[in-house]
């Protein structure tokens, strides 16, 4: 083209440029760029030089104006409003759950006449007629045998208990299946697992949606009173991190952004153990330790200020009734001795052991679900599991009440008016002592009766939970975990006082237990044996130990729960390093780079990018030959996430990286708004456009797409550093070049597949990117 042939004096690259401002329409931004497909992983660099973007552009209009300076003090306070409403929201339905619990729970033995809507224990309070001796019986609670036939005993009677025990279990755990099944698949499990996959940067559309949460609280408080061995704390975090969802949606800081929303998830994920067990320094170390990802300070304090509302509004709807936040509060009236250390530390070995147990066999039958027949009837399942729960469960006291009742029971201390079983001791007759400080007794028949029952509930809690956790209803594993560990503390502990009574002359006795002492507290080795078992299945450690003496109160017993925690960690570490949620993650194929998990092989870059040695070449992108239609039929023919961009396919010099959701809604999007763009019109990524004859369509620029620093490393970086830096950046994919020439990528599956391959595991179940 000659340089005179320019049309009433423009020049001639404005010529080719066609309307010049036209052009540069996507210098504004547009709807949906930047947003992720489902199943993908956000980028987390992109998301935070975008926040900070968006904060200096609101810092330099502050001072502009009033109002803007009005607008930036919003903006900077909106963080602690969505701490405030996830605090409140996530209290409020713990409160409620809690007392619906309660009530469903005691709908399945009786119903009280005088208002039907109380549980047992608030009916009974109402009465004027009630004993302390008797204080669990007042006429205006019945039995449903009582109340259909009038007869309160013998063998009628206990036979239509036991008929509508399990008829009202069989209901309460088919309309939560159905529920979740209609409405919310998502509202199944515990939550936890996908919750650690969302925060470290999956995205899983619809699973902390509104109709989940709804269908979630509902189906929770059926599936736990319907008595099958499942908790709900694990679930309130789930709860929990819906409300922070929810309320990220009010604000754009947070509904625009996916880094900034998982800010806000990890601190509603603390309000969540923060309800669970009232614990609210717990949630924050569960939060931290347990499901974050990424755990800036700011997120610290605002996971404390979630924490800190959510326990006060459940404080205020006080759904125990003793002004607690906890169900399991204890006061335990002697110290712990030095030599009580060795009981603990086998209760930790035996919380190990369980834990390495379970993982096992529940990710066993897990796997057998997924790949037969079984998967396909979930309803079918639910409904056999209660069945057989409470047709096992009946028969013996410890384990027909809810789980919760029966672990606060375990952790009790024996006081003077305690009317429990496992308090039947023979009293010495001449005792005259203060009425806490009662000594060691002889076990009298009621504590021997207790004990066979409690051992019975031991094998049954511990088989019947791996076949329950995991089933399509919410199912937490903290309460199952910490009711087997408690059984088998509470033995323990009353064998070691039964000892120390018997035989107080032995030396390891001989220097804290006198005759007549109160030396052995049985309640805290069912507490030291509790956090050793949920140790054991979630290989938490300080959160454990804080959440355990948040929920009982016993701050001067944290040494105990300390060794029986560390222990446990160290047995079940020998036998593999996951946890029940890592396991979960990994059955499901979800992409989650562990930051535990060490990589020590000597493999390189180039050992794992792709394209592989007989691969077909990398789809790239040129930053000016392209056209429109080549770009369009390489989406429709390839399912990668982005590409390259290089010089030209000879240099093959790379210039950026483009994501594929970008490159589609922006060439969408010129088409509808853009005059002149056409499948022939070429797309250009340079700041000028290319030199072409005036007889080519008009070209599109598409610069603001391109990412124009993508992460990059050289062939020979080696892959522990590679595995380092996709872990502590988050990143989506990197690219491999040598001496500014593009090599290949690497995207986060094919490192999770390198590192299964190199553990000799299967790479194939690495499913989604």
């Amino acid at each position: 083209m000659e340089a005179g042939e320019g049309v009433s004096g423009t020049t001639p690259t404005e010529e080719m440029n066609g309307a010049g401002n036209l052009m540069d329409f996507l210098d504004e931004p547009f709807p949906d760029v930047g947003t992720y497909e489902d199943f993908h992983t956000i980028d987390w660099l992109r998301e935070k030089s975008r926040d900070t973007d968006r904060h200096r552009k609101i810092t330099s209009k502050s001072k502009e104006s009033f109002w803007e300076l009005i607008k930036s003090l919003l903006d900077a306070w909106s963080g602690w409003v969505v701490m405030l409403l996830i605090g409140l929201l996530s209290g409020t339905l713990a409160g409620v759950i809690d007392l619906a619990v309660d009530w469903m729970t005691d709908l399945k033995e009786g119903v009280c006449l005088t208002a039907f809507y109380y549980s047992h224990e608030q009916c009974c309070w109402t009465s004027n007629e009630t004993t302390f001796d008797d204080r669990d019986k007042c006429p205006q609670w019945q039995k449903w045998a009582e109340l259909m036939t009038g007869h309160s005993e013998g063998g009628g009677a206990y036979l239509l208990n036991y008929f509508l025990y399990v008829l009202w279990a069989l209901l309460f755990s088919f309309l939560a299946v159905s529920l979740v099944r209609v409405f919310a698949p998502y509202a199944c499990g515990s939550g936890i697992p996908e919750i650690k996959t969302i925060l470290s940067g999956f995205i899983i559309r619809g699973y902390l949606g509104k109709w989940t949460l709804l269908i979630k609280t509902v189906t929770l408080v059926l599936a736990v009173s319907s008595g099958l061995s499942l908790g709900k704390e694990g679930p309130l975090v789930h709860v929990a991190c819906c409300c922070g969802n929810l309320f990220c949606s009010l604000f754009s800081k947070y509904s625009k952004n996916e880094g900034k929303r998982r800010e806000v998830l990890s601190a509603a994920a603390a309000a969540g153990v923060s309800v669970a067990f009232g614990a609210p320094i717990g949630g924050v170390l569960f939060s931290l330790e347990e499901v974050s990802y990424y755990f800036p300070l700011k997120t610290l304090w605002r996971s404390f200020f979630a924490a800190l509302v959510a326990a006060f509004t459940l404080r205020s709807i006080n759904p125990f009734g003793n002004s607690r936040l906890v169900l399991f509060y204890v006061e335990y009236h002697t110290p712990w001795y030095m030599a009580e250390l060795v009981p603990f530390i086998l209760l930790g070995v035996f919380g190990g052991l369980w834990g390495t147990l379970f993982i096992r066999a529940n990710i066993a039958w897990c796997r057998r679900r997924k790949t037969t027949q079984l998967g396909k009837y979930p309803v079918l399942e639910v409904i056999a599991v209660t069945g057989i729960t409470a047709l096992l469960a009946f028969p013996n006291p410890y384990t027909r009440r809810s789980t919760s009742e029966l672990i606060s029971e375990l952790f009790n201390d024996c006081r003077a008016l305690e009317s429990s079983q496992l308090c039947d001791y023979i009293n010495n007759p001449n005792m005259s002592r203060p009425v806490d400080d009662i000594p060691d007794r002889p076990a009298g028949p009621g504590v021997y009766t207790a004990l066979w029952q409690l051992a019975l509930a031991l094998v049954f809690k511990i088989v019947i939970t791996i076949f329950t956790f995991g089933m399509k209803i919410p199912s937490g594993l903290f309460i199952p975990s910490m009711a087997v560990g408690a059984i088998a503390g509470r033995i323990v502990g009353i064998a070691v006082e039964q000892m120390a009574y018997h035989h107080h002359d032995w030396i390891i006795f001989k220097n804290w237990c006198r005759p007549g002492a109160d030396c052995v507290t049985p309640g805290l080795y069912a507490m030291v044996g509790a956090a050793a078992c949920l140790g054991g299945v979630t290989r938490m450690t300080v959160s454990l130990v804080v959440i355990m003496f948040e929920l009982t109160g016993g701050l001067e017993y944290i040494v105990p729960l300390m060794a029986a925690a560390v222990t446990s960690k160290w047995v079940a570490d020998a036998f593999g390093k996951e946890g029940i949620y890592e396991s979960h993650i990994q059955l499901n194929g979800y992409p989650y780079l562990d930051v535990r998990d060490e990589f020590t092989h000597r493999t390189l870059a180039t050992d794992v990018m792709r394209p592989r040695r007989n691969d077909p070449p990398l789809a790239v992108l040129t930053q000016d030959s392209t056209t429109v239609e080549d770009v369009e039929t390489l989406i429709k023919d390839t399912d990668y996430n982005g590409f390259p961009v290089v010089v030209s396919r000879e240099s093959e010099r790379l210039i950026g990286f483009v994501q594929r959701r970008d490159l589609t809604l922006a060439i969408k999007n010129a088409r509808q708004k853009q005059d002149g763009v056409v499948s022939s019109s070429v797309v250009y990524f340079t700041e000028d456009a290319p030199q072409l004859p005036l007889s080519n369509p008009q070209p599109l620029k598409l610069r603001r797409v391109l990412n124009l620093s993508p992460f990059t490393v050289t062939d020979h970086t080696p892959m522990e550093t590679v595995v380092d830096i996709f872990r502590k950046l988050g990143l989506r994919q990197c690219l491999v070049t040598r001496s500014g020439r593009l090599l290949g990528i690497i995207t986060k599956k094919d490192v999770l597949r390198h590192m299964a391959q190199m553990m000799n595991q299967d790479p194939e179940s690495i499913m989604f990117n």
